[in-house]
């Protein structure tokens, strides 16, 4: 398939992967209109870090992916939709079940319908590692049961699973994209790899959750080469894709991995209310990755170690959005 020619729709563009994927269609040529959750202050979060001649000619979209007019709107004259909107926190959902729910599940149920009734060329819909739970077996393939472990996994399997439906019930041209741990910069104190960047700059002591669960990272700039190649190839339509480095390390290990290139003295303390409930945590994710090597002709390029250094130059520079010491769920 020949996106270049296409009109592109980016959903949660505003965000950490969403805005590396604008920047890098837009830098390909390629025609971009984004869609944004909307807010009073005309905040287009992380598209602000894009170059401003490449949104020059950009059209942004803010609305609601629970307001099917809102999405419809969007929708209309688009070829290819990249689905990359959601709330992502894990232990936000557990304060906020139903946020979850409702964005990602409905959220996900607008696309697919505008979708189908604009005959809409493609949808990459964006699911996530954490829908396979705590590992049954290693490596982590796209036949591995689904399990949902936490309120957001619950809901990504029930989007992946809508997405699924539509394919085969209405022919719907989707193919589904299922990263494991994303890292890279620009990503918030959520996740773990910028929380321990920016305490590691900051303070002598780093506090975390557990320590032993293992995580598949793999850097941005892989991750978003990947989504492109999904939406290039005729083949991925009906198909779901693992895109991980195929290896993992505990968290604790990445603590000090980090801290051996920031300041090797810095302590890591564990710290109770960053814990997530037992049986929610998810123990182990190492992505099986050869479908993606195989048929994408996609394999991770940037090593840990590289894409940890890029991180930390990138949250040094940036440290003003970097300053509280609040746990961030």
């Amino acid at each position: 398939m020949d996106i270049k020619s296409s009109k592109i729709l980016v959903t949660g563009s505003g965000g950490f992967v969403g805005s590396h994927l604008v920047e890098k269609l837009l830098s390909k040529g390629y025609h971009v209109k984004c869609f944004v959750r909307y807010n009073s202050r005309n905040d287009h979060g992380l598209l602000a870090k894009i170059p401003k001649n490449f949104l020059k000619d950009v059209e942004i979209v803010s609305g609601d992916l629970r307001d099917y007019d809102a999405i419809f709107q969007a929708l209309k004259g688009i070829d290819i939709v990249f689905h990359l909107g959601a709330l992502i926190a894990i232990p936000y959902s557990y304060n906020n079940p139903k946020d979850v729910i409702d964005t990602n599940i409905i959220g996900t149920f607008n696309v697919l319908n505008a979708a189908k009734y604009f005959s809409i060329d493609k949808v990459i819909h964006t699911s996530t590692s954490e829908v396979y739970g705590t590992a049954l077996y290693v490596p982590i393939d796209e036949k591995h049961p689904l399990q949902g472990q936490s309120p957001y996994s619950a809901s990504k399997i029930s989007a992946d699973k809508i997405a699924e439906s539509f394919y085969f019930a209405y022919d719907l041209p989707v193919a589904t994209i299922r990263p494991f741990n994303i890292y890279g910069p620009r990503q918030s104190e959520r996740a773990v790899i910028p929380t321990v960047i920016r305490q590691a700059i900051c303070n002598n002591n780093i506090y975390l959750g557990s320590l032993t669960p293992k995580r598949d990272y793999t850097y941005i700039s892989d991750t978003i080469e990947a989504f492109i190649k999904i939406a290039q190839l005729d083949e991925t339509i009906g198909q779901t894709y693992n895109i991980g480095s195929s290896s993992n390390i505990t968290i604790g290990e990445l603590a000090k991995k980090i801290c051996n290139l920031i300041d090797p003295s810095i302590k890591i303390i564990q710290e109770n209310k960053r814990m997530r409930p037992e049986k929610s945590e998810v123990k182990c994710l190492l992505a099986d990755n050869s479908k993606a090597i195989k048929n994408l002709k996609w394999t991770p390029k940037t090593s840990l170690d590289e894409g940890l250094y890029k991180t930390i130059q990138w949250i040094k520079s940036n440290l003003q959005h970097f300053q509280s010491d609040d746990y961030i769920i």
